[in-house]
């Protein structure tokens, strides 16, 4: 069973294991400042249609939560929106893959370099992010998981594209840590921008998952940008980022930031924890910007 149908029967089971009608699960989500129809919550279980769009993704999101579903429980059934209009051609793809960068032209002509033509049949599934921020304040270490699908036959490689405000020091090196080799590796340092490949042991089935781990480790001194943030040109179902703080070298003011393709931004100070640290998680999230900023004293 593949697709919107296993979406709609665990639904639909998940909703008669629970007892819960389906005005009640609507008021539950109207609490939680969720609006969804009851003809959409039936269409749901029924499978006569599926969430895409972003605010339904967000209302599959806290589903979960009402049924007492564990996270992705639903979320990890769908299947990837439909495109909607013509199939656009590789050049379009291209545009599409640098539209959230400063300078877009640049990670156009660094991302022809490398071969991108699986990233919109990888279904970003999980994605967690640790950023190690050492005594001098500067940002030492990036270590990233991913948890993708792949939704046709073939993805063999993930596409690294960082970038850093500061352009005087040199670009971090690619490290591979779990499933996964460094490929071909393009690299300014006079633009602060490195993008590189990831390639996985072999090529993927349609349906099969992967689990990769990568490291991008600044080689001293360390840039202190004070700013860390992830961006998601297609929909991520879980999101989480940590910032990690060395404990001789406390940031004043902490603030996390969420903002939108639209460039609405909303944001909120956090408090560190006991070990010096922050962190954020979201579900059903992109596209837009996820990030933490901080300053010192």
């Amino acid at each position: 069973m593949v697709g919107g149908a296993a979406f709609a029967d665990a639904l639909r089971g998940a909703i008669e294991a629970r007892g819960l009608g389906l005005g009640r699960i609507r008021e539950r989500l109207a609490h939680d400042g969720i609006s969804v129809s009851l003809a959409t919550l039936s269409y749901w279980q029924s499978g006569r249609s599926r969430p895409e769009r972003h605010s339904s993704l967000k209302a599959v999101a806290r589903l979960e939560y009402v049924l007492e579903l564990p996270s992705g429980a639903l979320s990890g059934l769908l299947p990837p929106p439909r495109r909607r209009g013509r199939w656009v051609n590789e050049s379009a793809d291209k545009v599409d893959l640098c539209a959230f960068w400063p300078r877009a032209e640049q990670i156009a002509a660094m991302t022809a370099e490398v071969d991108t033509r699986w990233d919109e049949r990888l279904t970003r599934l999980s994605q967690h992010d640790r950023v190690t921020v050492g005594p001098d304040g500067g940002e030492r270490s990036y270590v990233s998981r991913q948890v993708l699908r792949a939704e046709a036959d073939g993805p063999d490689r993930w596409v690294v594209i960082l970038h850093l405000d500061e352009h005087d020091r040199p670009v971090p090196v690619v490290r591979a840590l779990r499933n996964c080799r460094v490929g071909r590796v393009v690299a300014r340092p006079e633009d602060g921008l490195v993008v590189a490949e990831l390639l996985f042991a072999r090529p993927l089935r349609r349906g099969e998952t992967v689990i990769t781990e990568h490291e991008l480790v600044n080689e001293g001194p360390a840039p202190r940008d004070g700013n860390y943030e992830r961006k998601f040109r297609l929909p991520v179902r879980e999101y989480v980022l940590e910032i990690g703080f060395d404990p001789g070298r406390i940031p004043a003011r902490v603030t996390r930031f969420v903002r939108g393709d639209d460039g609405t931004e909303q944001a909120e100070d956090v408090s560190l924890d006991g070990g010096h640290e922050v962190h954020g998680v979201a579900l059903s999230f992109g596209p837009g910007y996820y990030g933490f900023r901080w300053e010192w004293d």
